[in-house]
């Protein structure tokens, strides 16, 4: 039984809460492409979280500055530590990226346990640095409730005027995907105005019919709804790789994207909830690869190809002499954005031609690779060479694996999600990878886990991965 048929026509909404109408002009002329308007800053959003990183210091700083004692030396440099940790740790939980709805209740278990660990490291830290002034358990008790109850208590007005400002200023959104299904989401968010968004169109291929918010056929009439609407939400019901470049352009615009799963029970608790519906945030843009993942990538490529160079070259003289010319393979695989790049590899087996090589899954006579040659490749010593691919650009330490032109043309019809891995560099290790995904493994499964790791991506999430690939060579299985 589909969802379509068993729930009513959005039309018949409350007055209070009915359907808002969307400006849009009908285009006088051919499409205009997504040319949509330059990005517009997240200046409300950016407000929260600045409020909240002054909420949290002010308490610490405060409550720091009444318990301990004036006398103790070096005074200053342990408020300034305890100041210091209290931010970090709440920025490393994400503390200060708010859900689309706050609440400090659902928030209050995280900040008070590193509040605790907090003042337990000054107290340790006091205690060996001047054994006379060291805190009391009384004060060490006083100083965790004061400074959970003040930054509790700011945390809870930020985002109660947070809340209020939703209600009375919603965000304009327009709903992509099938347009029944849109148009069912779209009346959900219409009657939970305290979600903060207002759908104002529907983007789909063609009209469903009946009553509901306008459908957005054409490119045009979506930069024109986003121009005229102030559209600053995008809620994508179904699958997105339909939609790829329509999105990507979205983003780049400015516009926050959430996939909405229109179909999972009320009671799944997976990701953030916006009126019902589990919901995730979706990240396009390339703004994932910023400096700092770039710069990890040359640091640690180019220091590990001046540790491991001796190693490369007694890789490549032993199997000269094993295996015979050709120490190194090289084959076309495709990178971030769809494009095309030579990975280069040291040669563990000899297809029969060139074509076998671009289309098989298996090799021929894979199984009859020589001594010296399984074991490089279940030590994944061949993968060596690809630290120059990094070093170039080509790829980075970290991301989904590349494949060749053939597999990804059919991968990304036979799996709706595999495209949206080009979205970063591809990289020689990948959150799939450390999950045991290698080899002849579910792409599917494949695909899920790498889009995962670009969706929640951070340069600390890279350092973890490649932790636990040094780890994982430890008992190597192959690739």
């Amino acid at each position: 039984m589909t969802a379509e048929s068993t729930v009513p026509s959005p039309g018949g909404q409350p007055p209070e809460y009915g359907f808002s109408s969307v400006s849009v002009i009908t285009p006088r002329g051919a499409g205009g492409g997504t040319d949509l308007p330059a990005a517009r800053p997240a200046i409300r959003r950016h407000a929260s979280r600045l409020a909240l990183l002054t909420v949290d210091a002010g308490a610490a700083l405060l409550v720091a500055q009444v318990l301990t004692d004036a006398r103790t030396p070096g005074r200053p440099l342990l408020v300034a530590g305890l100041l210091l940790a209290v931010v970090c740790l709440n920025a490393r939980a994400r503390l200060y990226r708010p859900p689309a709805v706050p609440a400090v209740l659902d928030e209050l278990p995280a900040v008070c346990a590193r509040i605790v660990v907090c003042w337990c490291v000054l107290a340790a830290s006091v205690a060996a640095y001047s054994p006379d002034h060291s805190l009391s358990v009384g004060a060490l008790v006083l100083g965790c409730v004061l400074q959970s109850a003040a930054s509790c208590a700011g945390r809870g007005t930020v985002h109660w005027l947070r809340r209020r400002a939703l209600v009375r200023r919603p965000r304009a959104a327009l709903v992509v995907g099938p347009a029944t299904t849109a148009q069912r989401v779209a009346a959900a968010f219409l009657r939970r105005p305290g979600c903060g968004l207002r759908p104002v169109g529907v983007v789909a291929d063609q009209s469903a019919g009946g009553e509901g918010l306008p459908v957005l056929t054409t490119d045009e009439e979506v930069r024109r709804a986003i121009v005229q609407n102030g559209v600053q939400t995008v809620l994508v019901v179904g699958s997105r790789a339909e939609r790829g470049p329509l999105l990507r352009a979205l983003a780049e615009a400015g516009c926050q994207l959430w996939q909405v799963d229109a179909e999972s029970p009320s009671y799944d608790r997976s990701g953030e909830r916006l009126a019902g519906f589990p919901c995730r945030r979706l990240r396009l843009t390339n703004r994932h690869e910023d400096v700092g993942k770039r710069v990890l990538d040359i640091a640690v490529s180019g220091t590990l190809l001046l540790l491991v160079s001796p190693l490369l070259l007694v890789t490549a003289v032993v199997l000269r002499l094993s295996d015979g010319p050709g120490v190194v393979f090289r084959q076309e695989r495709i990178g971030r954005g769809g494009r095309s790049f030579t990975l280069l590899k040291f040669r563990t087996h000899r297809p029969a031609d060139a074509h076998e090589a671009a289309t098989r899954w298996s090799v021929a006579n894979e199984q009859e690779m020589r001594w010296f040659c399984r074991f490089l490749r279940r030590s994944s010593l061949d993968e060596l060479l690809q630290l120059w691919n990094v070093l170039r650009g080509d790829m980075s330490l970290v991301g989904p694996r590349p494949e060749r032109p053939y597999f990804v043309g059919k991968f990304s019809q036979a799996y709706p999600g595999y495209t949206d891995r080009h979205r970063m560099r591809t990289g020689i290790t990948g959150l799939a990878q450390i999950h045991g995904l290698r080899g002849d493994t579910s792409i599917e499964d494949r695909a899920r886990f790498d889009n995962a790791y670009i969706d929640d991506w951070s340069l600390w999430q890279d350092v973890c991965v490649l932790l636990r690939t040094a780890a994982a060579l430890v008992r190597p299985t192959g690739s």
